[in-house]
């Protein structure tokens, strides 16, 4: 076949834009670019500290597996530290139980309640927040604005709490 021929067979102007403009969005459909972005999942303990160092509150003597209570199962996840900051004058001593997943977070949250009471001899002043797969616990009382932004936090560090 000679180049006239291939010419006249196969015009340059016979793919219309509308065709093409077609393709290049199925391309890119199927890159991923139309896709919403993934759900959020929960932050590990560093994660969960930077949500609360980035509103205000400091952190120190961070201790892992210190429950405030003698349970086993809950020593597994859990993290002691003392927390202060905005109207929080005082360190008070935070018990934060990282739980694998939901189910796992269904199954023990009882559990922390149980355990409390080794350090929280008071019940009108036990503070906890709770946002699956994390609690946070405390003999308290918590101040206002501090209270606020460690529930801030905790809700931000849980993502969809998977």
């Amino acid at each position: 076949m000679s180049p006239t021929t291939l010419r006249r067979r196969c015009p340059a102007s016979a793919v219309s834009p509308g065709v093409l403009l077609i393709a290049l969005l199925v391309g890119l459909a199927g890159c991923g670019l139309t896709a919403a972005p993934p759900a959020p999942t929960p932050a590990d303990f560093q994660g969960l500290a930077g949500e609360v160092v980035k509103r205000g509150l400091q952190i120190e003597h961070i201790v892992s597996g210190d429950a405030g209570c003698d349970d086993i199962t809950l020593k597994q996840t859990a993290i002691g530290l003392d927390a202060y900051g905005l109207d929080q004058d005082r360190p008070t001593r935070l018990y934060f139980y990282i739980f694998r997943n939901r189910a796992s977070f269904e199954r023990l949250r009882q559990t922390v309640d149980g355990c409390a009471t080794s350090y929280a001899t008071d019940p009108e002043t036990f503070e906890s927040i709770e946002a699956s797969p994390f609690v946070v616990a405390s003999a308290g009382p918590w101040a206002p604005e501090f209270k606020a932004a460690l529930r801030a936090a905790i809700k931000e560090a849980a993502g969809t709490g998977d």
